[in-house]
């Protein structure tokens, strides 16, 4: 051999057709390395948590640690009938351990559980160099979010947010407390996918578009949408339905409306701002309920002034104000 290897464990079955006998406990016997190890031999071979090593002598004792005081003849060590020396640790990281005392050098496991895994053997074999290579990595590659989402408290606050922002802004206000009345059977779920699907868009566009959410707002669930730091629309989801002899408050998911909305806000994500041609393909006129409302140009129609697209559906206090047909 020419360097350290894992060897598995082989086992081997009985033949005999008696009943095997009960798994007994490998009879370990202690004593000192020269006495675990025969004369002559190049190569130290280790039971580490059961999984085989063969490594050397040179390789053990190169570095301060605990095993050098084990294989320098300091402590005893525990081996079995057939030789391997027994450490009672986990042997998965133990290919790193013996790469680190040999080149004094390894390159970590990916992931921040593997390298903590790693810390806890290090700390263990009292490998003082192993261990700060560790710390400094954790320290350095700590865990960043994805995305941040603020969570707007106040009115002035949600102002200075959207003010002070470079990027177009999607805010989502949703307060399921807000409703006077009962809601409609799929009410509850139409409000989660509202929540779902913003999620989904924060995770897409957050390096582009700032997403903000709203928790004390007096709707139940409205989108607003928000280009240099000027409202450009409004999505509100819920209406007031009508059942027999009751009101009730209805949310809705309009989906394809709010990918929209949400695309037409990147178009105010650099400066200056886009030119009237784009801006006119994103408008559209609708006159029933449940359509965007506009401001419409003056008679010359060269100016495009500014506008807010707003989606909503009409809400009635009492029975009085409902219109014939409704």
């Amino acid at each position: 051999m020419s360097g350290d290897s894992c060897l598995p464990q082989h086992h081997t079955q009985s033949h005999c057709t008696s009943p095997a006998p009960p798994l007994a406990c490998p009879k370990t016997k202690t004593c000192s390395y020269r006495g675990a190890v025969g004369l002559g031999n190049k190569y130290v071979r280790l039971n580490v948590g059961g999984t085989l090593f063969y490594t050397t002598l040179q390789v053990l004792t190169k570095q301060n640690s605990m095993l050098r005081e084990m294989f320098s003849g300091k402590k005893e060590v525990f081996t079995d009938k057939e030789g391997w020396i027994l450490i009672d640790r986990s042997g998965k990281h133990f290919g790193s351990i013996l790469c680190y005392l040999r080149d004094s050098t390894v390159t970590l496991p990916k992931g921040r559980q593997a390298v903590q895994e790693l810390l806890a053997e290090a700390k263990y074999y009292l490998i003082e160099g192993l261990v700060e290579l560790c710390q400094n990595s954790l320290q350095d590659n700590k865990e960043q979010p994805m995305c941040v989402i603020p969570v707007v408290t106040s009115s002035k606050e949600e102002e200075r947010l959207i003010q002070s922002s470079t990027k177009p802004v999607v805010k989502l206000l949703y307060n399921r407390s807000n409703n006077k009345y009962s809601y409609t059977s799929n009410s509850d779920d139409n409000l989660l996918k509202n929540i779902e699907l913003f999620d989904r868009l924060s995770l897409s566009f957050n390096g582009r578009v700032l997403f903000i959410k709203d928790v004390i707002g007096d709707e139940i669930c409205c989108w607003s949408f928000y280009g240099q730091a000027r409202k450009l629309a409004e999505v509100c989801c819920t209406s007031i339905v009508y059942a027999t002899e009751k009101k009730q408050t209805k949310v809705e998911f309009p989906e394809a409306r709010i990918y929209e909305e949400t695309l037409n806000t990147l178009l105010y994500e650099t400066m200056p701002l886009p030119d009237n041609s784009l801006l006119e393909a994103t408008r559209r006129s609708y006159n029933n309920c449940g359509s965007l409302s506009e401001e419409e140009d003056g008679p010359g129609g060269a100016e495009v002034r500014e506008r807010v697209r707003r989606i909503h559906v009409k809400r009635y206090s009492t029975y009085d104000d409902r219109q014939l047909g409704h």
